[in-house]
């Protein structure tokens, strides 16, 4: 991997790629659902805003084939920004400053935030992927992955992602 690569990390994913429990629909108490920490370095010249998406990639459709699940969805996080701290879902009014820009969309439980996933089975894999844009995206309040991918096709400077499984 070339030093000066766009790419996304997590503090929190285990030297095997494991995404630990406390992050999914299986952890305990206050640390159920706990968004975990990213960090991304080397983040494109003329970047305007950045956009993430996470799924599980494996998540069978009960009625058909293996449907990607959406559990994540972040836009107009500012480029100034290196990272998002673990437990970030559903608090960037409270930690203001370039925080309170970000704008978190809906998941595939047709909720905001970060929904981590309970799984009928170990063993999926979690893609993390960070878009670098030439422009922040205006979608209003209801943001989902369909509608954010649609809106920053031609925008993309760059594209970053980190794998996981649970």
């Amino acid at each position: 991997m070339a030093s000066d690569e766009f790419r996304l990390v997590s503090p929190e994913i285990d030297k095997k790629g494991r995404l630990l429990r406390k992050f999914t629909d299986e952890g305990q108490g206050a640390r159920k659902n706990w968004s975990p920490p990213l960090e991304w370095y080397n983040v494109p010249e003329g970047t305007k805003a950045l956009a993430l998406v996470v799924q599980d990639i494996d998540a069978p459709d009960p009625s058909g084939p293996i449907v990607p699940w959406v559990v994540w969805v972040v836009t107009n996080i500012p480029p100034t920004l290196h990272g998002l701290p673990e437990g970030f879902s559903g608090k960037e009014e409270e930690l203001g400053g370039d925080y309170a820009a970000i704008l978190e969309g809906y998941n595939d439980l047709k909720l905001p935030g970060w929904r981590g996933p309970k799984l009928p089975t170990h063993g999926h894999r979690f893609a993390f992927k960070l878009y670098a844009l030439d422009d922040e995206v205006h979608l209003g309040n209801k943001v989902t992955k369909d509608k954010l991918l649609e809106a920053i096709e031609g925008h993309v400077l760059g594209e970053a992602v980190l794998m996981a499984k649970f």
